[in-house]
């Protein structure tokens, strides 16, 4: 069931209770003890930052599945660490991310810590609206388990592409920990022009005269799922000319597909441990399908019937949206039942299917505007409609596609920051979440946000 641990930071004591949660997930997650360790340490940072500068926020630990799904259901899991807090956001992003910057007369080592230990990491800052980071520690540390990260020097850092001093450079970990990239933990010398990991940050921080929002990203290369090449032969990396990704050799994991992530949070409502929504992203060949399922009601009944849902997905990933809707409605038969929001992408023809039962919302960026999917009434489990349509559209480097369940108020829009469309899946997850809540006005149900988004494009 989905377990989430969901800890208000409004006093220092509350920092300990986010670290304890951290070191239950891990648990959870099989991390040994040094990631733990990161793990625990990460949290404990992200919940001083936000009593340092935001007066307090909320942090939401779960284990979920990589940003990037492998073929079939055995996936890997890793734990997702989210800050969110409505505090006055980051007025300069690479200065606050690194080591020795602090503007409340601290160490400023809190940031620059969470980069380091954590495979991903990413923050998204709004002035005036709040900030949002997300950390993901696996079982397998950045660099394939050495002692500490294996760093290349003359990483990438804003959107000028410079070095930014005191960070360091592309490590090899993020999305190609644990074997992702294919062949071997890469060393030095095998970084792609461009490519940046913890560590070191992608170019979405705000220019002069541009957007309000920005977002600055570690942990994957710009233009990748974290993957690299399903195909036969080496993969010509954009930007590093005469230079290709290594073929694995014969029986390594198959790679991630090229060119699109999914990513969520999970709130479960008024603190409980269990959250009656759940999100799963599954892979069979060039489909894959994001899966936003809220078991009726609240509780453990409400999250085991999600939790039947997402076990249901992994074995019919093959199958288009309007099937497994009805397979899913068998499997679910003797639970409360679950309103089921299906999105299944074609890599290889571009094309985005869709197909819903009940209230999760679906909302389509194309071309700059939003557009809803529609799902048709019922309850998968309890009462399937007769017939169940589809719908299509085409996928393309500007898509965004929002998956949401009722705990949004009915009046929610998705949020227009510019920078969100190349931020990493969960960071949008957690800012809509956020702009559709106040400290005042919390969630008013379990409350979950899926997202399936492109990659960001090169670095230039």
């Amino acid at each position: 069931m989905p377990r989430v641990w969901d800890v208000p930071v409004r006093d220092s004591t509350r920092v300990r209770d986010a670290r304890v949660a951290a070191e239950s997930a891990a648990a959870l997650a099989g991390l040994d003890e040094r990631r733990t360790a990161a793990a625990a340490l990460v949290a404990t940072e992200l919940a001083t930052n936000l009593l340092k500068h935001a007066e307090g926020g909320q942090v939401l630990i779960e284990v979920v599945a990589p940003p990037a799904p492998r073929e079939g259901g055995a996936e890997s899991r890793v734990m997702q660490i989210a800050a969110i807090d409505h505090g006055p956001g980051i007025a300069d992003m690479p200065a606050a991310l690194r080591d020795g910057f602090s503007t409340t007369g601290s160490l400023g080592a809190g940031l620059g810590t969470c980069q380091r230990l954590a495979d991903d990491f990413a923050l998204h800052s709004t002035p005036g609206r709040g900030t949002v980071a997300v950390a993901r520690v696996g079982t397998t540390p950045r660099g394939g388990g050495s002692a500490g990260p294996d760093v290349v020097s003359g990483g990438l850092g804003p959107a000028d592409g410079t070095a930014v001093p005191g960070v360091p450079a592309w490590s090899g970990g993020g999305a190609f920990a644990d074997g992702w990239w294919p062949g071997a933990t890469a060393r030095a010398g095998d970084a792609p022009a461009g490519a940046v990991a913890c560590g070191t940050l992608t170019g979405h921080a705000t220019v002069p005269g541009g957007a309000s929002g920005f977002s600055l990203r570690a942990g994957s290369v710009p233009g990748d799922s974290g993957g690299l090449w399903d195909g036969p032969g080496p993969r010509q990396v954009s930007g590093a000319p005469g230079r290709a990704a290594r073929p694995g050799p014969s029986g390594d994991r198959p790679a991630p597909v090229l060119g699109v992530r999914a990513g969520g949070v999970n709130i479960p409502y008024g603190g409980a441990e269990y959250s009656g929504d759940a999100w799963a992203w599954v892979r069979s060949g060039d489909r894959l399908t994001l899966m936003l399922a809220d078991g009726l009601g609240h509780g453990p009944e409400a999250a085991r019937a999600s939790s039947a849902a997402v076990t249901a997905l992994h074995r019919w990933a093959h199958l288009s949206p309007a099937e497994s809707l009805r397979r899913l409605h068998d499997a679910l038969k003797g639970t409360r039942g679950a309103a089921v929001a299906l999105a299944q992408l074609d890599v290889g023809a571009g094309r985005l299917r869709f197909a819903g039962i009940g209230n999760v919302g679906a909302r389509l960026r194309t071309d700059g505007t939003w557009r809803p999917l529609l799902s048709r009434p019922g309850i998968v489990g309890v009462h399937r409609p007769a017939t169940l349509r589809e719908e299509e559209a085409d996928w393309a480097a500007d898509r965004l596609l929002v998956l949401h369940t009722d705990g949004l108020p009915s009046r929610w829009t998705p949020p227009s920051d510019a920078g969100l469309p190349a931020a990493d899946p969960a960071v949008t997850a957690a800012v809509a979440i956020r702009d559709a809540s106040s400290p005042a006005r919390p969630v008013r149900d379990d409350t979950a946000v899926a997202v399936l988004t492109p990659t960001p494009p090169e670095h230039p």
